[in-house]
């Protein structure tokens, strides 16, 4: 059946802390809808570029050569195979997730040339 999904009432729904809920699934990706509101673990995807499309909030995106910052209605890809760390550039941040249906998600430790802001 064909239905319409309200995103801000989902994240609106969503209790505090980490939530990552697959919202539907295109051809072989899932959307996920992430409402976070404390860092995600570092890791990569070898297997899965990783696209995210913020909501609400600010989502910092932690790679190896430093940080960069998404306002609600930016978009990033990180490509597969690159190490990288998500986390509130306030309070909370709501984005939507795009990768492949079961991608591999291998966590892994901070680079240790990393230079970005701290958490």
């Amino acid at each position: 059946m064909i239905q319409k999904i309200d995103v801000g009432a989902v994240a609106g729904d969503t209790p505090q802390g980490y939530s990552n809920k697959i919202l539907t699934s295109v051809n072989d990706h899932d959307v996920h809808l992430s409402v976070m509101d404390a860092p995600f673990f570092w890791h990569f995807h070898p297997d899965s570029d990783e696209t995210f499309f913020v909501v609400e909030g600010v989502l910092t995106i932690d790679i190896e050569e430093g940080s960069v910052d998404l306002q609600a209605g930016q978009l990033l890809t990180v490509p597969a195979g690159t190490r990288h760390r998500t986390r509130p550039g306030g309070a909370r941040s709501v984005n939507l997730t795009v990768e492949k249906t079961d991608a591999t998600t291998v966590q892994c430790d901070t680079p240790s040339h990393w230079t970005g802001r701290p958490e």
